[in-house]
């Protein structure tokens, strides 16, 4: 049974799993604009720049597990008039998508960002990332951008789609 008391702020013992199941992604296709995995030295300067209190990583564990996550990111970072719109990314291990945990991450973080005083959010995805799509349109999140035809996996063009949900 997926539980809102799973989902905890992530911890420097859960990056591990954050980089496998994030890798999961990359060798996926289409999940993320990386197209060769990441390593701990890579992650470790991002995850220290994620602070509970501004840009917190959220983790969805069961058993110890992490099953999923999602991070809110500052968007376009140092560019102080963008201070307060974020982004949003979020992974679910590929043994456990389908069962609402994104779902679930994704309207924590939502509600964190209202708490943090952000007032937009913002989540960039690949145009063939149909079910991603489908859980931003879910929460009224709403297609803000599209840079067409800037992402090549393989020889096929993918569009980069900004999705926006306003705060405030």
């Amino acid at each position: 049974m997926i539980k809102a008391s799973n989902i905890k702020i992530a911890t420097i013992t859960d990056l591990e799993e954050i980089i496998t199941i994030y890798n999961f992604a990359v060798l996926a296709k289409f999940e993320t604009a990386d197209i060769t995995t990441i390593n701990w030295t890579k992650r470790k300067t991002w995850f220290k720049e994620h602070t509970a209190t501004l840009y917190p990583i959220y983790v969805y564990k069961v058993n110890n597990k992490v099953l999923g996550w999602i991070s809110i990111s500052p968007y376009r970072k140092g560019r102080m008039a963008l201070k307060n719109t974020v982004e949003v990314s979020y992974y679910i291990h590929p043994n456990f998508k389908n069962k609402g945990i994104g779902s679930l991450l994704l309207a924590h973080a939502i509600n964190a960002c209202k708490t943090l005083n952000y007032y937009n959010l913002i989540a960039i995805v690949i145009d063939k990332n149909v079910k991603s799509i489908m859980l931003l349109k879910k929460y009224n999140f709403k297609k803000w951008g599209k840079l067409p035809n800037v992402a090549i996996f393989d020889n096929i063009q993918c569009s980069h789609l900004y999705y926006g949900l306003a705060l405030k």
